[in-house]
């Protein structure tokens, strides 16, 4: 299984890392051993990583979230854009 990593900005780090069990459980559907990282420089720049078993579902996720997980990234304030990386 693959790991992925996701990277964007959020408003407020400690207003993201407050939703890390509803992270956990949206991404905890298509994958498993969900991390969270925050930049080293104080910026709002966040890091998740999972192991996916599931990349059909992660596309998916990413190309269209449902309505309460668009809902669950606008309450943790995320900024988009995404950036996916993809263990090769």
């Amino acid at each position: 299984m693959p790991r992925m990593v996701i990277t964007h900005d959020v408003v407020d780090i400690e207003r993201w890392l407050k939703g890390k069990d509803e992270r956990s459980a949206a991404l905890g559907a298509i994958g498993a051993d969900v991390t969270d990282f925050v930049a080293m420089d104080a910026s709002n720049r966040v890091a998740v990583s999972a192991t996916i078993h599931d990349m059909a579902a992660l596309q998916a996720l990413l190309d269209a979230p449902p309505p309460e997980v668009a809902v669950q990234m606008e309450a943790h304030g995320v900024v988009p854009p995404l950036t996916v990386y993809v263990e090769q």
